[in-house]
């Protein structure tokens, strides 16, 4: 019963490494940039465990600051959230900022605030991880195919 408990519990963690990579490797960059400027790009992952009590919740205040997040900061580039199939509680955020200080200003921001102290209390763990792109890149929309 253990053992069946562990391996269930490795396939999980595989599973949505798995997700996470597809996630990084299928990025939106819809713009042209120089090789240059890619470089200042910060990127990361943050891998959280939200409380299954508060899981709607949750989802709701990361959806309205990712929102407003991208809505408002000229130097937000990408912020992705999924949650892994097999294990809702667990959400991965990929976050793109055109540079460090961005990323700095995006923790300054008011809507940043209001997401974490809403969502304090309903994230169990959180684990942040700086990331360094192999590839990212992307089709435009296809307007003709309704995308």
């Amino acid at each position: 019963m253990i053992i069946n408990s562990i391996t269930h519990t490795h396939r999980n963690i595989r599973r949505w490494y798995y997700l996470l990579t597809a996630v990084c490797m299928l990025t939106v960059f819809s713009y042209t940039t120089v090789s240059a400027q890619k470089k200042d790009r910060m990127i990361r992952l943050a891998k959280i465990v939200v409380d299954s009590t508060q899981l709607e919740n949750y989802r709701a205040a990361l959806k309205e600051g990712i929102e407003a997040a991208v809505r408002l900061e000229p130097g937000v580039l990408t912020l992705y959230a999924v949650y892994d199939k097999n294990n809702p509680t667990h959400v991965t955020v990929l976050e793109i900022y055109a540079n460090e200080e961005a990323y700095k200003a995006h923790l300054q921001t008011a809507h940043f605030k209001k997401y974490k102290s809403a969502t304090q209390k309903m994230v169990v763990s959180l684990e942040l991880t700086d990331v360094v792109p192999i590839g990212l890149e992307t089709k435009p929309p296809n307007k003709e195919a309704g995308s």
